[in-house]
């Protein structure tokens, strides 16, 4: 029994026997009962896989996981063939000559699945399946892929675009089932146009992707030169750390043979570390030239970037400022100036109108309080004045004393200083005092023109 199964249902006799049949010719016989087991064994071909850290399985393999009771299931073969058309596996050799290639030829395809076994039957629309021929299952091989960009850009080769096989090798190691799914993992990576593998010295090197690109470049002569100096410095490296090692050997035997009394073999010893020491430097100093060169290169591809960055900048800023000149800014900011003092004149004459209005209400006010002030008589000038000429009925024979009001002293003026409460009491007295006066008129001509008896 495989981990890769559920043990409850695996030690389901009866559940299992109906799993280990082979599939009717015709699945419409049965839809229900075909189609639940194809997705049994589907999901356990990939969670095998998964588990196993592999991406390709072969028919031979799976008659050895699933074996249960000295049997193997009858319809394997027609499993790898339903998925298959599905498009969930691929053979090999399709998975790897389906690689574009404008990116990749056929020739360096080879590098990579070189230490994979093919095998170019066709297997579709019969009913036998080789079983040696090997399988791709596509949705691991996937996540092998991002696994592996992954592990890379978090690696310390992140820095390098050009990464050798060897190396690639080591930055896997763990959790990768064999060379071969490396080389899977790879082919999907190029398929996406994540890598690109070449061959440089016998040598295979692979290309990544860098941070910020949609795909990879081709490898050029620049990228070439990189890697060969940054290969020179691995090696002047690992020289300068050997024969530091070396120069300290040799001082540690010199002391060794003073403290023995062999002073001659002790100063050829010495002699001996001298030379070291001044090839080390000689390299040490090589090193630092070639170390100083890549962070040239370094600083370049910054700058490269940056002006990248600028040109995009101006670019984005012309068409931004296509549509705008000096002269429209101008004609908006004496729009938006002219438009500002309507708004201020507007203001100005609402609120203006709003004071003179409570002006004249003010000033009304004022004329209507003068006005009742007017009506009030003051003094002896509001009366009438008393008519001085001659007072005779016209017809009417003059009377002795017409003149008398001449002779009568004249009249006081002066200015009455007499309360309206007095000046109603007087009015009353007048009125009174009329009244008897006129039926006093009215009885006493007539009693004056009796005839005299």
């Amino acid at each position: 029994m495989s981990n890769a199964t559920d043990t409850s249902e695996w030690d389901d006799d009866e559940r299992m026997n109906f799993m280990f049949s082979d599939f009717n010719e015709n699945r419409d016989v049965n839809t229900t009962d075909w189609d639940s087991k194809m997705d049994f064994w589907t999901a356990l071909v990939v969670r095998g896989c998964r588990r196993r850290g592999a991406v390709c399985v072969s028919l031979r393999e799976l008659n050895e996981t699933f074996r249960r009771k000295d049997r193997s299931p009858l319809g394997l073969a027609t499993v790898l063939q339903s998925m298959a058309r599905c498009g969930k596996i691929q053979r090999e050799s399709e998975f790897a000559a389906n690689v574009d290639c404008g990116w990749l030829s056929w020739g360096v395809g080879l590098l990579l699945v070189k230490p994979l076994k093919w095998t170019f039957s066709t297997f579709l629309g019969s009913n036998a399946v080789p079983l040696e021929e090997s399988f791709v299952v596509i949705e691991l091989v996937k996540e092998k892929a991002a696994e592996l960009l992954k592990a890379y850009r978090s690696s310390g080769f992140a820095c390098r675009s050009i990464v050798s096989f060897p190396e690639l090798c080591t930055l896997s190691s763990g959790g990768w089932a064999d060379e071969g799914t490396l080389c899977m993992a790879l082919l999907q990576l190029q398929r996406d146009k994540q890598v690109t593998v070449s061959l440089h010295e016998g040598e295979k090197i692979v290309k990544f992707c860098q941070t910020g690109q949609d795909h990879v470049s081709p490898v050029s002569d620049v990228d070439m030169g990189i890697y060969q100096l940054q290969r020179s410095e691995k090696l002047l490296g690992e020289r300068v750390e050997k024969l530091t090692l070396e120069a300290d050997k040799c001082k540690e035997e010199a002391r060794t043979l003073l403290r023995e009394g062999k002073k001659s073999q002790a100063l050829r010893c010495l002699r001996g570390c001298k030379r070291v020491e001044k090839r080390t430097d000689s390299l040490f100093a090589k090193l630092e030239s070639i170390r100083g060169i890549l962070d040239r290169i370094a600083h370049s591809q910054t700058d490269k970037m940056v002006m990248h960055a600028y040109q995009a900048g101006v670019s984005a800023l012309r068409l931004s400022l296509k549509y705008v000149t000096v002269e429209r800014a101008e004609s908006l900011v004496d729009q938006i100036q002219e438009l500002c003092d309507t708004q201020d004149e507007v203001n100005q004459t609402l609120s203006s109108g709003v004071t003179s209005t409570d002006e004249d209400i003010d000033e009304l006010e004022e004329e209507l309080k003068s006005l009742l002030d007017d009506s009030k008589p003051d003094s002896i000038s509001s009366y009438p004045e008393v008519p001085t000429n001659d007072l005779r009925i016209p017809g009417e024979p003059s009377l002795p004393g017409s003149d008398l009001l001449s002779s009568l002293p004249a009249v006081p003026y002066r200015h009455l200083d007499i309360s309206a409460e007095q000046l109603e009491e007087e009015l009353n007295q007048l009125t009174l005092t009329d009244s008897g006066f006129q039926q006093k008129k009215r009885t006493s001509p007539a009693k004056r023109l009796e005839p005299a008896q």
